[in-house]
């Protein structure tokens, strides 16, 4: 199936493609149609597991799903990491009721329009995390860091993601049950900005709870 392409990252107002994934947390494939004319879904589009904050990110959308699904809402999470290697590390770290999906050739984030800044560009980047990092680290470097200190294992896998991965941007989107973006967080891979940084998730719920009626 071809995935269409787009060059700004969608916004309220804009429908979405359907996208085929892997699944992860079950057997099969999972489908952005899948969900049209029967909920709405939040859909998070990651890169893969090798990175420590979409690592977290996908842990806060399992903390949100429960209290989403109370209004009706899916929840997806997508990582660029091959099917088999994210099954093994959700294994011992459970998304309980989380639906997940694989991308690993990141189909979805050429879909949603989430573009790559370039492997210069991140690594002009400094990141200070107080109480985090001991000091301002690169990207890689904090990856590294980060990795080590929660016990995350490199693997091949992981390592033939990393060399793809050139600033990939991330990013969520609620959509409607018609297949419209209602509501979107999108990642600026640039100091200062919303670097690794996780949506607000109260205005997430205000508007899923309108979504939802």
């Amino acid at each position: 199936m071809s995935t269409p392409y787009v060059d700004h990252p969608l916004q309220p107002g804009d429908r979405v493609p359907n996208v085929e994934f892997d699944a992860i947390s079950r057997e099969g494939k999972i489908a952005l149609d899948d969900f049209r004319g029967r909920s709405p879904l939040l859909i998070g589009l990651f890169r893969g597991l090798h990175c420590p904050f979409c690592r977290r990110h996908v842990a806060a959308m399992a903390y949100l799903n429960p209290m989403l699904r109370e209004k009706g809402v899916q929840s997806l999470a997508v990582v660029n990491t091959p099917v088999e290697r994210a099954r093994l590390y959700f294994r011992y770290h459970p998304i309980p009721d989380l639906l997940a999906a694989s991308d690993p050739a990141r189909a979805s984030h050429q879909a949603f329009g989430l573009r790559e800044i370039g492997i210069d560009a991140v690594m002009a980047i400094r990141i200070h995390l107080p109480g985090e990092l001991p000091e301002p680290m690169s990207v890689m470097a904090m990856d590294d860091f980060l990795n080590e200190k929660e016990g995350y294992q490199i693997t091949a896998a992981d390592e033939q993601m990393m060399t793809a991965d050139h600033g990939q941007l991330v990013g969520q989107f609620l959509i409607d049950r018609e297949g419209i973006v209602r509501w979107s967080f999108t990642e600026v891979l640039e100091a200062g900005l919303q670097t690794f940084k996780a949506p607000n998730s109260q205005e997430l719920m205000s508007v899923a709870s309108q979504v939802a009626l």
